[in-house]
């Protein structure tokens, strides 16, 4: 006899689907899951015909800014937003990287102007060997996407 978990569905809300199970934690928290006072579902380490494994959030009554879709999107590009209304899909959008992100990711290097005066982050999105690495504007310095820091 096989068993299935049941998650009910949302009347509207967010639903971001198909994200990493490692990328999980650090999603939750650049879209500041503390601070939503609505109802949330999280799951993990889902079953995934297409990725093996895989987790889902899913957002009652919230509905994702660009800088949230920008900020998923450099933790794992192939997340997908859907956008629920009654009960239904009506939005359904691919994470896309944007070329240059400004303001809300940290540069890792300790002597960056960044990190020591009132100038707002600022880099170039790179892909290299189909990892997302960020390449600061005023240091140059790489930021690996493992080492990605995201600024509140």
């Amino acid at each position: 006899m096989k068993s299935e978990l049941k998650v009910k569905a949302i009347e509207k809300g967010t639903v971001i689907d198909h994200i990493k199970p490692e990328a999980l934690y650090k999603i939750l928290s650049i879209i500041g899951i503390e601070r939503i006072d609505t109802q949330v579902f999280i799951g993990n380490n889902l079953d995934s015909e297409k990725y093996g494994k895989k987790a889902i959030i899913k957002i009652a009554d919230k509905f994702p800014s660009i800088d949230d879709i920008n900020k998923i999107a450099l933790i794992d590009p192939h997340a997908v937003i859907n956008i629920i209304r009654d009960y239904q899909v009506v939005e359904k959008k691919k994470v896309a990287l944007p070329e240059k992100i400004e303001g809300f990711v940290k540069c890792i290097n300790p002597k960056c102007i960044t990190n020591h005066e009132k100038v707002e982050t600022k880099f170039k999105v790179v892909i290299k060997e189909e990892k997302v690495n960020l390449k600061c504007y005023y240091c140059e310095k790489i930021t690996g996407q493992d080492n990605i820091e995201v600024i509140r």
